[in-house]
């Protein structure tokens, strides 16, 4: 799998990572993910979330949404403070909302939501043609 590197603006970084739709996916995802954040030089505890953000958007992308998936990190310093903002997109909803996915026990899934928020400075979901796009900025001093 290869990772793409972009630079927009002076300062700022960019990593896109498809997410290839098999087993261990986001173990990977993520290990790739925390190399690239080691690279950027971002304060260990803003890695921790963010590696929790990942596997939380990465996980309700397979569990609820329609392949290809691909994970977008961009990492912009400006004024003495860093953001991370994490995006994942697919391809939408796999199924009808509020109907549980098959094989999935209702107490051990759910939470990913409310984590994203609890850690991220801001978020949002940006739906548009054929696809959409679930992204959480978190701040670094």
């Amino acid at each position: 799998m290869a990772v793409q590197l972009n630079t927009r603006v002076r300062g700022a970084s960019e990593y896109v990572f498809p997410m290839p739709p098999v087993a261990g996916a986001v173990p990977d995802v993520r290990r790739r993910a925390a190399a690239v954040l080691a690279a950027w030089k971002v304060s260990p505890d803003v890695v921790e979330d963010a590696l929790l953000v990942v596997s939380e958007l990465l996980t309700n992308a397979i569990v609820h949404a329609l392949p290809p998936a691909v994970l977008r990190l961009s990492w912009m310093r400006d004024a003495g403070l860093g953001t991370l903002r994490i995006e994942v997109t697919d391809s939408g909803p796999a199924r009808t909302a509020g109907e549980p996915p098959a094989g999935i026990d209702p107490d051990e899934h759910g939470r990913g939501e409310g984590i994203v928020h609890a850690l991220a400075t801001r978020y949002g979901i940006h739906v548009h043609p054929g696809a959409v796009t679930r992204w959480a900025d978190l701040v670094a001093v």
